[in-house]
């Protein structure tokens, strides 16, 4: 028997294993949701799904619980093999180029528009779940239709809001969490002073990096391209921007140069970094182990308003895609489709504890947005996100050059002072020429 370590595989589902593991009322959700199923799965069906990295062990065991009872009910064996976000994404391009690998992806932002050829149709899927459920948000439609096609299902977003420890914001002499740019650099230069700086990734970083990153650039008007997908990188708006950086990295902890996704968690965890950016997940690990310390002095809050005179909020998408490739397409409709009926997705929205957010409308009101009010700011995730093409077109193009990191590494470069504003800029404008050609 071929042996899978940990970080490679979580579970496979099916058979015996899979009936000592799901609860009396969910095996019987899901038979009768095989009974009803408009997607009946291919005799002999086994799936392969590649899922990134889990943050918060409750959502884990939540989703595990509902392939368990898929799997019992439908006799379809379930493979779960977990990637950290920067190894899940080149597995990801590897399988689509090469039409081989795993069926199914649990994958992060717009990286089905990288390889949309690749991608199974999904509309009948969606247009199902959508019907039943109040409609999907734009931004996920925008995030999931290529040419009318549903080459992605928009499953889940993950907020990424700003986490700081209230006493030292309090210490620093703010009574609540700024809301505009002028003030936070204010906070964040208090901070430092006090010896409890905060601190943001720039390394490249998937998720946070990313988030943060194009943050700075909207905030202060910039953006890759306009609303004609002409290239408008090298602007006033975003040289203005990386100005702003460039005294906000004065103020950061040091090390955030190498940071990815998971540094700031610890540092935050430590006590060494007193304001940065995240999900929830760095909540959900201090209540889960106990670390009152942390848990009850932190709170999280919208990011700060610019020049631009609007929100200007990027946060992460987590699509579930189907390869072409899979030999059984009935079987991984019929397990996205159960993923998302209600009571299914009830369950996985509370296991989340706030860390992953809906794209269907019918779950505004969800109990999780109003059990713990640490979690108030999570539920407008959605509505407030802009997709990373912002003003332009979500397709190949920017799918590209937002892979390349472009937007961070420029932020970083004016953050740490190795080039200025006015070089970072151009440069960054330079390497977006190959993806949009001009």
């Amino acid at each position: 028997m071929r042996r899978y370590t940990r970080r490679q595989t979580l579970k496979t589902l099916g058979g015996a294993a899979a009936a000592a593991m799901v609860p009396t009322s969910l095996l019987t959700a899901a038979r009768a949701f095989a009974e009803e199923s408009p997607w009946k799965p291919e005799d002999g069906a086994s799936i392969r799904l590649l899922r990134w990295k889990r943050f918060v062990a409750s959502e884990e065991e939540a989703t595990l619980a509902l392939l368990d009872a898929f799997s019992k009910a439908t006799g379809v064996k379930i493979r779960v093999d977990s990637e950290g976000f920067e190894d899940l994404r080149p597995k990801a391009a590897v399988a689509a180029s090469i039409g081989s690998g795993p069926d199914i992806i649990w994958t992060i932002h717009a990286d089905p528009h990288l390889y949309p050829d690749a991608m199974l149709d999904l509309t009948d899927v969606a247009d199902h779940l959508g019907g039943k459920y109040g409609g999907w948000y734009p931004i996920a439609e925008t995030y999931s239709i290529r040419k009318g096609q549903w080459i992605a299902l928009p499953f889940c977003f993950s907020g990424n809001f700003l986490n700081y420890r209230v006493s030292q914001v309090e210490k620093a002499g703010f009574s609540k969490f700024p809301e505009n740019t002028d003030d936070f650099l204010a906070l964040m230069t208090e901070l430092n002073k006090a010896g409890t700086p905060g601190g943001f990734a720039l390394g490249n970083a998937s998720g946070d990096g990313n988030c943060w990153a194009h943050w700075v650039l909207w905030s202060h008007g910039g953006k890759m391209v306009d609303d004609n997908d002409n290239l408008v990188l090298n602007s006033p708006e975003t040289v203005a921007g990386l100005e702003y950086v460039a005294k906000l990295g004065k103020t950061f902890i040091p090390g955030v140069a190498s940071w990815l996704d998971g540094h700031n968690n610890k540092a935050f965890l430590q006590g060494a970094c007193s304001v940065t950016n995240n999900g929830i997940s760095i909540y959900a690990a201090a209540v889960r182990e106990g670390m009152k310390e942390i848990s009850e002095d932190m709170d999280h809050a919208y990011w700060p308003t610019g020049p631009a005179g609007e929100p200007t909020e990027f946060h992460v998408q987590f699509p579930m895609t189907v390869y072409n490739h899979t030999k059984y397409p009935n079987a991984c409709k019929a397990l996205l489709a159960w993923l998302m009926e209600a009571e299914q997705y009830n369950a996985f929205m509370q296991g989340s504890v706030g860390y992953l957010s809906h794209s269907l409308k019918a779950f505004d009101d969800h109990p999780v947005w109003t059990e713990d009010p640490k979690r108030a700011v999570f539920k407008d995730t959605v509505p407030r996100s802009r997709t990373f093409a912002h003003s332009g077109s979500l397709g190949y193009a920017a799918a590209s050059a937002f892979a390349d990191f472009i937007v961070v590494n420029m932020v970083a470069e004016a953050a740490l002072g190795t080039k200025t504003p006015e070089e970072a800029a151009a440069d960054a404008h330079k390497r977006a020429e190959r993806y949009y050609k001009i």
